[in-house]
């Protein structure tokens, strides 16, 4: 199988191909000198479909799609991912990309808070409006990043049901395809907030969530302080962050086959944001957080960096394909779950968004 990854940063995008997933051939900077904070794979057609959400200084955000693997651009027509007249907002930056259940149907999530929905591949988005008219929309902050829905889950198996969540705002859900959407916050500790109301209905700056789609029900997520997993969809959670070096960090990623495993990339915290004692490494566990172990073959130990929300994936392969890019510019790739790692690329700008697919 042909593996593609595709690796945003704050100065353009880089693409890279492997047919072993050891050797690479990486192309770029395509739109070169944009920040791009969201990429996806699309493998649901005939040929992979590649997205960029990428955003000028200049001329603003704009998703671009390509179905040649790089080699040429297109973009969405006037825009797309915009709000309607009399909203009083202008979309910033596209911070998420994510294929829907049916076929045509992707997901954005942007800066500032809302998330777009598009019936027909990517040619036209509608806002979700009741999302976007929710009334705790003018309560929800933002963090040192800027607020954004950096996570949009739809349900595997339901259409109508889609989890996002916001820093800072928390986990929203909707069951009826965006009519309403209510807050999935509870057991969520908000260390920011004074002791009396740190466990709040929403306002928690979550960093990241994500699910296995053979148990939709359960999703991890990846606080600002704090890891924790939900077996019912969101309505209650629990910590599961008691064995790592540090509870803080941005990522957070579930095996491709086995919904027990995750991995995450801790971080010193708010005020340390490289890994403790400066040494890279990746945690995962086997049993769905109850415990911990740590892997850094390969990867070095003087790592004064942080990796970002959407800057580590996983691919669909067995062993799965573990990847993460660094604010220091650096990919790194593992063949065998994230136990052992080799550099794939160093020297680039900022990297925000690595992504992978197979075909």
């Amino acid at each position: 199988m042909t593996t593609i990854l595709m690796v945003g940063t704050r100065k353009g995008l880089w693409v890279g191909r492997s047919e072993d997933r050891r050797d690479w051939t990486l192309t770029g900077p395509h739109h070169d000198m944009e920040e791009v904070y969201s990429c996806l794979v699309d493998t649901r057609g005939t040929t992979p479909r590649l997205f960029a959400g990428a955003s000028s200084s200049w001329l603003g955000p704009q998703l671009r799609w390509s179905d040649d693997l790089g080699a040429t651009w297109q973009e969405t027509p006037n825009g797309a991912i915009r709000f309607p007249e009399g909203a009083g907002a202008t979309v910033e930056r596209i911070w998420q990309i994510v294929p829907g259940v049916e076929d045509g149907v992707l997901h954005a999530g942007t800066e500032p808070g809302a998330v777009f929905t598009s019936d027909d591949g990517g040619e036209s988005f509608r806002l979700e409006e009741g999302l976007w008219n929710h009334p705790h929309r003018a309560e929800w902050g933002e963090g040192f990043g800027g607020q954004a829905f950096h996570t949009v889950l739809p349900h595997p198996d339901d259409a109508r049901s889609l989890t996002a969540a916001i820093s800072t705002g928390g986990v929203y859900r909707t069951s009826d395809a965006g009519a309403s959407w209510e807050p999935r916050n509870q057991g969520i500790r908000a260390d920011f907030l004074p002791e009396e109301q740190r466990y709040p209905a929403f306002g928690q700056c979550v960093h990241k969530v994500t699910r296995h789609p053979r148990r939709p029900e359960r999703l991890y997520a990846q606080n600002h302080g704090g890891v924790y997993r939900s077996d019912d969809e969101g309505g209650s959670w629990t910590s599961i962050g008691d064995d790592l070096p540090s509870d803080f960090g941005f990522p957070i990623v579930v095996h491709p086959h086995r919904p027990d495993t995750i991995w995450v990339f801790p971080l010193g915290g708010g005020d340390r944001r490289y890994p403790p004692h400066a040494q890279a490494r990746v945690w995962r566990s086997d049993d769905a957080g109850e415990s911990w172990t740590a892997y850094g073959d390969g990867l070095p130990d003087a790592f004064y960096v942080g990796v970002m929300r959407d800057a580590m994936c996983v691919d669909a392969h067995d062993p799965a394909g573990l990847y993460f890019g660094a604010r220091n510019g650096s990919v790194w790739a593992s063949t065998d779950d994230g136990e052992s790692w080799r550099p794939i690329a160093a020297d680039l700008p900022d990297v925000m968004s690595v992504k992978a697919g197979s075909f």
